[in-house]
């Protein structure tokens, strides 16, 4: 026999997913549909049956190939500029940061056609910049590969620099703290010390901006134009693939969202940890 009063017994949390209100399921059931059943309708209605003849074009593989490098090549030099831009937005503090931040991040919400507009009238022949480039040296960087490259980059970049930020701000500083009082200069302890941290944040966002650069068509027709061989990467074989050969089309689409499923496989650990 118990002596005094009972200590009342906690309420057991109820498991979730029982008990949804039909307010809420009903318009989930359909935001649900409204972006699955378009891949659906892409993989009902591929040609299955000719898909390897239309994947093993040489037109196919020389824009998975264009597209392959540019987008590696976009996400290196993203790599280059971006892990510092970062480590100067979660580490630094200056006038102006956060309209610094706000300005590298505005590519994640521009149309991209308007980026590409803006390279033009900055790296174009006649551009702020690009006039400089073609008179000096004699660089012309609009309806090149390089110019594909840079369009990728431009797009691609803010999505390195947010993870890779995220991570820093998330990196206990006493690291790099403890480094300096041992005689580490900043660069010495940002690269023996930061770099190994951030490590993981820097992999995902340098995977996100790769994917992102692979499916960069707005700004890359823009700026530099859709020419096999030279600037015609996969996203753009689609559009043109689709106004004469609506199965290439859809075969290309294919490998794009093999693509896509494969990124997000290989990020899922990173965004779909419980808690």
């Amino acid at each position: 026999m118990t002596t005094g009063a009972e200590t009342p017994r906690k309420a057991r949390p109820r498991p979730p997913g029982r008990g949804v209100p039909l307010a809420l399921l009903a318009p989930a059931l359909v935001g649900l549909a409204f972006l699955l059943v378009p891949l659906l309708a892409l993989l009902l209605r591929a040609p299955w049956r000719s898909l390897p003849e239309q994947l093993t074009s040489p037109e196919v593989w020389e824009a998975l190939r264009l597209s392959l490098f540019c987008a590696t090549a976009a996400t290196a030099l993203s790599l280059v500029v971006g892990v510092p831009l970062a480590w100067l937005l979660a580490r630094t503090d200056f006038p102006g940061r956060g309209l610094l931040r706000a300005l590298v991040t505005l590519p994640l919400v521009l149309p991209p056609v308007v980026g590409g507009v803006a390279l033009l009238l900055a790296l174009g022949r006649n551009g702020v910049v690009g006039q400089w480039l073609d008179a000096w040296f004699g660089v012309t960087l609009p309806f090149t590969t390089a110019g594909v490259v840079l369009a990728e980059t431009f797009v691609a970049m803010p999505f390195l620099v947010i993870s890779v930020e995220g991570t820093l701000r998330a990196a206990d500083p006493r690291f790099e703290e403890a480094a300096a009082t041992l005689g580490a200069s900043r660069f010495t302890a940002f690269r023996r010390v930061t770099l190994p941290l951030i490590a993981p944040g820097i992999a995902a966002g340098a995977v996100l901006a790769w994917a992102r650069a692979l499916g960069e068509f707005g700004a890359t027709i823009t700026f530099a134009g859709n020419f096999p061989g030279r600037t015609q990467t996969m996203p753009l074989a689609v559009y043109l693939a689709l106004q004469n050969d609506p199965a290439a089309a859809i075969a290309l689409s294919l490998v794009l969202l093999a693509v896509s499923i494969a990124v997000l496989a290989g990020l899922r650990d990173r965004w779909m940890r419980t808690v």
